[in-house]
C-alpha cells in the first residue's frame, strides 16, 4: 500500500526489556517493544511556577484524609482524588516561590522516585520516543506526529498536558485516552510502590504532574506501544521529561513569551531553557524562529553535539494541491511541517523504508540564510496525507455549532497564539454568512492565569468587536468543592480567581474606552427607549448598559462557567440549562433579551486551556464519560 513503511526487522527484535509487573512490584520480562513518556518539571533558580500549572513540590493537601493501610479502592474516581491528593495547596506555593529550588536537585529527585516505582533511567534510554518542547503549538505538532504514525500500523504512546475534561486524556494510547480501568490499575501500581518504600530519607510522594509522568512511563512499557510522543511541561532543560536520555528525535515549536517565572524575561532565555531536551547524535528539529532566539537554539545544539535543521515550510512539501489539515488556523502549518519531520525522521532512523523521496527544490525564500540548516523537503506519503487530515485535538481551533449558539473554543494563552486565535475566530466566524435580519451577537468568555499580561493579550482581542465580554474563573461550578474530581485544582483559591477576574473586566473596560475614540468600528449605539438597538455602521449589536458614560464596558463577571454559560445562551443550548436567577449588573437583562433574540450567537471561548476545559465539559457532556 503507498504511504506504508516496510520494516527492516521487527520492533520487537529491537526493543529492550520491559518490566513487568506483579503485585504492585515491576520485575523483568521478556523482551518486547515499549516506549515511555513524560511530563514536567523543575524550575530555574530564583524562578517560581505559575499557581495553574504543576506544583514543584510533594506533600499533601492539609486535611485531606489519609488512605486507609492496604486499601485499594476499585473505582477509578477513587484513584482520581487519591492523586488530587498530590496537588500542592496554594499556600504551599507561596512557600515554595519564597524558598526557590534549585533545578538540578528536582530532575535528581525524579530520577529517585522513577527508581522507587521500579523503573531506572537507563531502562527509558532505549525506548522509541519523540520529545517534543516549544511555547506554542507543541501539543498540536505533537498531535499530528502521532496521528501520522499511527497510521502506519504502529501502536502509539502519547504523554501531553494539561487535559482539558479528564485527566485520562494526558496519557493516550492509539490516540484514545486510557480506559478508567487502565487507568485506576496504574494509579494504584505505581501509588503503592511509592507509599512502600518511604522512608525518614525518601519520605515524600511526587507532586501531581511528577506523579503521572511516572504512571505514563509504566503504561507505555506495560501496554507495549512501539512509540511514544512526549510533550515538554515547561521549558526543557528542567522538565521532569528530561530525564529521558535517548529519544528518537527531538523538535522545538515556535517560541514565545510564557511562564516568564519560570524561564526568563526574553525570548533567548526561553530558548535556552527549549534547547536544554537536545541530546547527543539526537537530531532535532524547528520552525522558523525569530534570529536570536534561532541563534541561541543553534548554541545549544553544539553544546551538546546534537544536529539541529531548520524544517521547511508547509508549501514546501506541498505540490499543485495543499495539504487539508484536522486543525484549523493558518498557523497549523508551521505545526504540520515539524511532525512531518519528526514522523519521517522517527520512520527512517527505525529502520522503515518507503518515506517518499526528497525534493530538489529551491527553499523558501524568507528561511534562506538562517544559522540553522535547512531539512530537505520531501514527498508526504499517503499515509502522513491521511494522517495530517484526521488528526484532532480538543480545545485548538475547536467549533460547537449548537443550533443558534456556536461555541469558538480556542486555548490560546501567549499574546503570539491569541494572535491565530484572533485570525482563525474573524475567517471561521466573522466569515460565516450573517442572518438575514442582521441580529448577530458576538460574545468573548476569557480568563487568563498566571503571570500572563492580561491587558496585552485583551488588548488584542478588540479588532474581533464583542457585543460582550463575559469573564469567570475556570471552575465549573461556583461551590468549593468541584464536582468533577477531573478538574479539582487546590493551587487557586476562590478569592484570588474571583479577584483576578474582576481585573480583567476594568481591564477591558479601560481599553475598550481608550479604543472607542479611535476606531470607527466601536461606535457608540443607538438606545431607544432603554434598550440597545444595531449600530448602523456595523450591521450587528454594540451591547452596552445604560450608564452616564456613552462606553462603559459591555462586560460580565460571574463566579462560575456554568453560569456564564447559562447566560450566554439563555436556554438555546440544548446541553446547557436555562440561567437561574438574576444578575445584578443592568447590562444582564438588557443582554439576555437580546441574546434570546439574535439569529446568531457566536461565543469565543480563550485565554486558558483549563477554562476551554471546563467549558468543553458542560458543552458536550460525552467527554466526561
Amino acid at each position: 500500500m503507498p504511504g506504508r513503511v516496510v520494516l527492516r526487522e521487527p520492533l520487537s527484535a529491537r526493543s529492550p526489556a520491559a518490566p513487568a509487573v506483579a503485585q504492585g512490584r515491576a520485575r523483568p520480562a521478556p523482551p518486547r517493544a515499549s516506549a515511555a513518556a513524560g511530563g514536567r518539571g523543575g524550575a530555574v533558580p530564583g524562578t517560581r511556577r505559575p499557581p495553574e500549572m504543576e506544583p514543584v513540590g510533594g506533600g499533601s493537601i492539609p486535611g485531606a484524609p489519609p488512605l486507609p493501610a492496604g486499601m485499594e479502592p476499585a473505582a477509578p474516581g477513587d484513584a482520581i482524588r487519591t492523586l488530587n491528593t498530590l496537588q500542592t495547596n496554594a499556600s504551599f506555593l507561596e512557600q515554595v516561590k519564597r524558598e526557590r529550588g534549585d533545578p538540578q536537585a528536582q530532575l535528581e529527585a525524579m530520577r529517585g522516585f522513577l527508581e522507587r516505582s521500579g523503573l531506572k533511567v537507563e531502562d527509558l534510554d532505549q525506548l522509541n520516543i519523540i520529545h517534543v518542547t516549544g511555547t506554542k503549538g507543541k501539543g498540536s505538532a505533537c498531535a499530528f506526529t502521532e496521528c501520522i504514525l499511527r497510521g502506519y500500523g504502529l501502536k502509539t504512546g502519547f504523554y501531553s498536558s494539561p487535559h482539558l475534561v479528564q485527566v485520562r486524556e494526558r496519557i493516550r494510547i492509539n490516540g484514545q485516552p486510557i480506559s478508567r480501568e487502565l487507568f485506576s490499575k496504574y494509579f494504584w501500581l505505581v501509588y503503592n510502590r511509592l507509599e512502600e518504600t518511604k522512608d525518614p530519607a525518601h519520605g515524600s510522594m511526587p507532586a501531581y504532574f511528577r506523579f503521572l509522568t511516572i504512571m505514563a512511563f509504566h503504561v507505555f512499557l506495560q501496554e507495549k506501544v512501539d512509540l511514544a510522543v512526549v510533550e515538554v511541561g515547561i521549558g526543557g532543560a528542567y522538565d521532569c521529561t528530561n530525564i529521558i536520555r535517548a529519544p528518537v528525535v527531538c523538535g522545538v515549536s515556535s517560541l514565545g513569551i510564557d511562564h516568564t517565572s519560570i524561564l526568563g524575561d526574553t525570548m533567548e532565555k526561553i530558548a535556552w531553557q527549549k534547547g536544554g531536551i537536545f541530546k547527543p547524535g539526537v537530531p532535532a528539529f524547528t520552525v522558523a524562529q525569530p534570529e536570536r532566539p534561532l541563534e541561541v537554539l543553534r548554541d545549544r545544539a553544539q553544546e551538546r553535539e546534537c544536529p539541529l535543521y531548520l524544517c521547511p515550510e508547509l508549501d514546501d512539501f506541498e505540490d499543485h494541491d495543499a495539504l487539508e489539515l484536522g486543525l484549523a488556523g493558518s498557523h497549523q502549518r508551521c505545526n504540520a511541517a515539524l511532525a512531518l519531520q519528526l514522523a519521517r525522521t522517527w520512520l527512517q532512523r527505525r529502520g522503515c523504508q518507503g518515506l517518499g523521496e526528497l525534493k530538489k527544490m529551491p527553499p523558501s525564500t524568507k528561511l534562506a540564510g538562517r544559522p540553522v540548516p535547512l531539512a530537505p523537503a520531501f514527498q508526504p506519503t499517503d499515509a502522513m496525507i491521511q494522517g495530517l487530515r484526521d488528526t484532532e485535538w480538543l480545545g485548538r481551533t475547536q467549533v460547537l455549532p449548537h443550533g443558534p449558539v456556536t461555541w469558538y473554543l480556542d486555548g490560546a494563552h501567549t499574546t503570539s497564539s491569541i494572535q491565530a486565535c484572533v485570525q482563525w475566530f474573524r475567517q471561521a466566524a466573522l466569515g460565516q454568512d450573517k442572518p438575514h435580519n442582521g441580529s448577530e451577537v458576538r460574545v468573548l468568555l476569557f480568563n487568563a492565569t498566571g503571570d500572563r499580561d492580561t491587558a496585552a493579550l485583551l488588548k488584542l482581542l478588540l479588532p474581533c468587536h464583542f457585543d460582550y465580554a463575559v469573564f469567570c474563573p475556570n471552575f465549573t461550578q461556583a461551590t468549593s468543592v468541584p464536582s468533577n474530581a477531573d478538574q479539582q485544582n487546590f493551587n487557586v483559591t476562590v478569592e484570588n480567581a474571583l479577584t483576578r477576574c474582576l481585573q480583567n473586566q476594568q481591564t477591558w473596560t479601560r481599553l475598550l474606552e481608550e479604543k472607542g475614540g479611535q476606531d470607527p468600528w466601536l461606535p457608540a449605539p443607538l438606545r431607544v427607549g432603554g434598550l440597545l438597538q444595531p449600530a448602523p455602521s456595523r450591521g450587528t449589536l454594540l451591547l452596552v448598559p445604560p450608564a452616564p458614560r456613552p462606553l462603559n464596558s459591555p462586560s460580565l463577571v460571574f463566579p462560575c462557567l456554568a453560569q456564564a454559560l447559562r447566560w450566554v445562551a439563555q436556554g438555546r443550548d440544548p446541553h446547557l440549562a436555562a440561567p437561574m436567577g438574576a444578575h445584578p449588573h443592568p447590562a444582564a437583562s438588557s443582554g439576555a433579551v437580546l441574546l434570546r433574540e439574535a439569529a446568531a450567537v457566536r461565543v469565543l471561548v480563550t485565554g486558558s486551556l483549563h477554562l476551554v476545559g471546563g467549558a468543553l465539559r458542560l458543552l458536550d457532556p460525552a467527554l466526561s464519560q
